[in-house]
């Protein structure tokens, strides 16, 4: 299982409007995960209180987005494959499993982010720019500006109980987070506590562990 604790790294903690070279964000090095880490990680959850960053689920990769300006139209999207959406659905599986709340949940607005979401099981899904795939077709400024509209997010508590999730684009990710991210897998999430205006990393998961959050917390 690939996951880095907190336990076991010192992690920078992250201005949410500073930029990720002023951030100073910290590589994440690799680190062996115990199941009584994995079993942290569930309770942590339980508790409420973070901001659960996705990368959107497993896509075909001999699709692309080759009209960027009608998103309505998802047949001209790259979208989900069956692995994708099967393991969509046991991630939302497995968070009810393990017990975790959730609270608001925004995605891209690119099918293949939503419909992450829809088959995970949550029930009120909001579509926002702030955390769609910009690319080439919106201007630097603007992709600055999801770039920082991201980072405010991460910094934003949660209801009391509750977990935020966000489901976006590895562009999105990195450009928020820097180049530690770049190696950010499709359906990989990371953890985040968001503290006095600011956030640090609590883990990152792939999609297919979820299953085992939710064993070890039964």
């Amino acid at each position: 299982m690939r996951t880095t604790l907190s336990a076991f790294v010192t992690l920078a903690i992250l201005a949410c409007a500073a930029p990720p070279a002023a951030a100073q964000i910290a590589q994440s090095p690799q680190s062996t995960v115990t199941s009584s880490d994995i079993q942290s990680i569930g309770r942590a959850l339980r508790a409420g209180g973070y901001v659960i960053l996705v990368r959107h689920g497993a896509t075909f990769s001999n699709q692309a987005d080759v009209d960027p300006f009608n998103l309505a139209d998802v047949t001209k999207q790259r979208n989900l494959n069956a692995k994708g959406k099967g393991l969509a659905k046991a991630f939302g599986e497995a968070i009810r499993a393990a017990g975790v709340p959730v609270g608001k949940v925004r995605t891209s607005q690119f099918n293949r982010a939503y419909e992450t979401a829809v088959l995970a099981g949550f029930k009120t899904i909001e579509t926002t720019a702030d955390l769609s795939e910009g690319g080439l077709v919106v201007t630097p400024d603007e992709n600055n500006r999801r770039a920082q509209a991201l980072r405010a997010m991460l910094a934003k508590m949660p209801d009391p109980g509750k977990n935020d999730i966000l489901i976006t684009h590895k562009p999105n990710i990195v450009d928020a987070l820097g180049r530690d991210w770049f190696d950010v897998k499709e359906g990989e999430a990371s953890i985040f506590k968001p503290e006095g205006g600011q956030y640090h990393l609590l883990a990152r998961v792939q999609m297919e562990d979820w299953p085992k959050i939710a064993a070890a917390v039964q």
